[in-house]
């Protein structure tokens, strides 16, 4: 695995901890209105689209080693 796939790696890890999290303040009932509420849902959309988007670009990496 090269260096730059395992920093992407890394950087998805992260992504996926500030996601949990986002998601655990929601649970928890501390969002103070729904307005929000719907900015946590914006945070976790966005985080999940970078992931979404790195991984592609990781997987496409791995295919043009092969």
């Amino acid at each position: 695995m090269s260096e730059t796939i395992r920093a992407l790696t890394h950087v998805q890890r992260e992504i996926e901890k500030l996601v949990q999290a986002q998601g655990e303040h929601i649970v928890s009932g501390r969002p103070d209105s729904f307005d929000d509420y719907r900015h946590i849902c914006g945070v976790i959309l966005g985080l999940n689209y970078a992931n979404q988007i790195i991984n592609d670009l990781v997987q496409k990496m791995e295919k043009d080693d092969d």
